[in-house]
């Protein structure tokens, strides 16, 4: 069986879906590639896929419960929806994760996770629908871990910050508040930033792409960016990575989302290629 799924728009339009993790792993757009991936990255199932764009749930960050960024990036999902044509020429497949006796050995509660991918000509949607199909309620937070690719880091600009209070992880301070209109990359950058990108998204522009990442029921966001020795620590980063990618993750982080029985959140990104 195929590991991974293609959804196929064009000869030069495509998106290509890693079924662990339900990571996307690749957004060509008119024949260019609009998402990162570490040549170094472990394909194979033995750890989380190193860029595209890895989903996080039920914890971002450090869990007491398990891995880093929980289970749902380190578990194998199930096709529900074969890549199929829409009638406006988009192409859509969905995937679901559901707990299993290795989940709740972590984090017992009843879950069902559903993923569309839609791809169209100038545009990748990612829609997740978290399920609590238990009898209790249950608290999580979630991330779309997007690593966007970029030609030169050094000539990469992030907007839709200005005025956002930030927790920096690096600097270890919190509710800072961003001056910057903005954000030039030049260092190692990781941030939590509370109601950004709202209501008018975040561009991330180079002198050759510009693409603009709009969100809905997803009020944070992630700037990151290792930089130099950080990147160098990774075994699963390339050495200079850093200089060709940045994360800009749309994500329910800040605080904790709680979902009472038989209730579901709805929450998607977009990104256009401008």
């Amino acid at each position: 069986m195929a590991n991974s799924i293609t959804l196929d728009w064009s000869e030069n339009c495509s998106a290509t879906i890693h079924l662990y993790g339900a990571t996307v792993t690749s957004w060509i757009n008119n024949g260019k590639e609009q998402l990162f991936l570490s040549s170094k990255s472990k394909m194979d199932g033995s750890k989380a896929i190193r860029g595209g764009i890895p989903l996080v749930f039920p914890n971002f960050g450090p869990w007491e419960h398990g891995p880093q960024h929980g289970f749902a990036r380190i578990s194998w999902w199930k096709i529900i929806e074969q890549p199929t044509k829409m009638s406006n020429g988009d192409v859509t497949t969905v995937l679901q994760l559901t707990d299993d006796d290795k989940t709740r050995n972590m984090w017992n509660h009843q879950f069902l996770l559903t993923y569309k991918v839609t791809l169209g000509e100038n545009n990748l949607t990612t829609k997740l629908e978290v399920t609590n199909t238990g009898s209790e309620q249950f608290d999580f937070t979630v991330l779309l871990h997007t690593y966007f690719r970029v030609s030169d880091i050094n000539s990469c600009k992030v907007s839709g910050f200005l005025g956002c209070n930030y927790s920096d992880k690096v600097e270890g301070t919190d509710n800072v508040s961003e001056a910057s209109k903005e954000i030039v990359i030049d260092r190692n950058i990781d941030r939590v930033y509370r109601l950004a990108g709202q209501p008018d998204g975040h561009l991330i522009s180079t002198p050759e792409t510009k693409l603009m990442l709009t969100k809905i029921n997803l009020p944070d966001t992630v700037l990151w960016n290792p930089w130099t020795e950080k990147a160098a620590a990774m075994s699963d980063f390339d050495d200079l990575g850093y200089l060709n990618m940045v994360c800009v993750e749309s994500g329910y982080v800040s605080q904790r989302k709680i979902l009472h029985a038989g209730e579901t959140l709805t929450c998607s990104q977009n990104i256009t290629v401008l």
